[in-house]
């Protein structure tokens, strides 16, 4: 699944045209600091503004992004997540420039980065950080990639799901990391990957436990092994009252 999602973005990044990106975005304002939010006293909550998902379908029939991230914001989310992948998560990124538009906490674009015209696209539509698979790049275009947001003046969140990946990460320079506790191969889920993780990744400035939180235990769960925030997509996009579950998970922290 990884390899087909990597091929499609390979065709729809093909035309990007990294010298005009980066003029036009050079000189926008200064990026909010994800680094700086999840570090804030307390469980930080990265909530996800996401359609549907490989594994699990649609999800959100119908989502207002807009509306969504201010009900994140209103439950004290210390960043939103937002889906920008069209093929797979029906994403866009007029969903990521509608929740910038609409709230005052720093803003992830979350999508297979590649190349680094997506990173200045990233700047261009409002995102402050990118998200970076490190299954889905090299060690130099890691490298790269990290250097370039931060040269764009985004944080970059550097994904990992294995003992591998993590070294990966700390050797490339990753300074705010996100374990996944989805397996890439069977989608399935185990908080145990998070724990297991928290050492190699012990150095990273921010760390932050994704995929399989739903709750408050499961949140202080990740809290009680070192990391930072939690980032949250389908529960919060299922849940009848997004804000109320943003505060649980946010009260669990340390």
């Amino acid at each position: 699944m990884l390899e087909r999602i990597v091929d499609a973005t390979r065709a729809r990044i093909a035309g990007l045209d990294v010298s005009g990106l980066k003029s036009r975005a050079q000189d926008l304002p200064a990026a909010r600091s994800l680094a700086g939010a999840l570090l804030a006293p307390g469980m930080g909550v990265i909530a996800e503004v996401k359609r549907r998902s490989p594994s699990r379908g649609e999800l959100a029939a119908g989502l207002d992004p807009a509306k969504q991230s201010l009900a994140y914001q209103e439950g004290g989310a210390a960043a939103i997540s937002v889906l920008t992948e069209p093929e797979f998560f029906d994403g866009s990124l007029a969903d990521l420039e509608a929740v910038r538009g609409a709230v005052t906490v720093p803003v992830l674009r979350k999508d297979f980065i590649l190349e680094p015209a997506q990173v200045w696209e990233s700047k261009l539509v409002g995102a402050d950080a990118v998200l970076l698979i490190v299954a889905a790049l090299t060690d130099r275009q890691l490298e790269d990639l990290i250097g370039e947001a931060d040269t764009a003046g985004l944080d970059a969140l550097v994904e990992v799901h294995t003992h591998a990946e993590a070294e990966r990460a700390m050797t490339a320079g990753a300074r705010v990391v996100g374990v996944n506790n989805r397996d890439l191969g069977s989608f399935d889920i185990d908080l145990a990957t998070a724990e297991a993780l928290a050492g190699p990744i012990s150095e990273a400035k921010v760390r932050v436990a994704e995929s399989g939180i739903f709750s408050g235990a499961e949140a202080e769960r990740m809290a009680a092994c070192g990391y930072h925030a939690v980032l949250v997509g389908e529960a919060l996009v299922r849940a009848s009252d997004p804000a109320v579950l943003v505060a649980e998970l946010r009260g669990m922290g340390p």
